[in-house]
């Protein structure tokens, strides 16, 4: 079981150095439970380095990997996925797939004019 299903994390709470990466929401309504998938993609693509310690510690690599594959690497950047290929040690034929993505084609290719 990795720590990202592991039953003690139902009790993790938020800590404050996540607010920032949370400005757009009631940073006080965010419930590791129900919003797990989205703390950790907004972490993933936008949080600061205390943010991305404290996933790290509530979170461990097998559990960050099984989210990387669920929702292949969407939101982040080609070089933020590519990062997390290194430390996560992802194969590199599986992000390539995710990023010839034909939806992400269309998302990379507007981030590009």
């Amino acid at each position: 079981m990795s720590s990202a299903e592991s039953p003690q994390l139902d009790l993790v709470e938020l800590p404050e150095t996540l607010r920032d990466s949370f400005w757009d929401h009631d940073f006080g309504q965010l419930d590791w439970r129900k919003h797990r998938d989205f703390i950790i993609r907004r972490v993933l693509e936008a949080g600061s380095w205390a943010a991305i310690c404290w996933l790290r510690s509530v979170v461990d690599d097998v559990g960050l990997r099984d989210w990387f594959d669920r929702h292949q690497g969407r939101s982040l950047s080609t070089k933020q996925l590519r990062f997390w290929q290194l430390i996560l040690d992802i194969p590199s034929e599986r992000v390539d797939q995710w990023l010839a993505s034909p939806g992400r084609k269309i998302w990379e290719g507007r981030l590009h004019r």
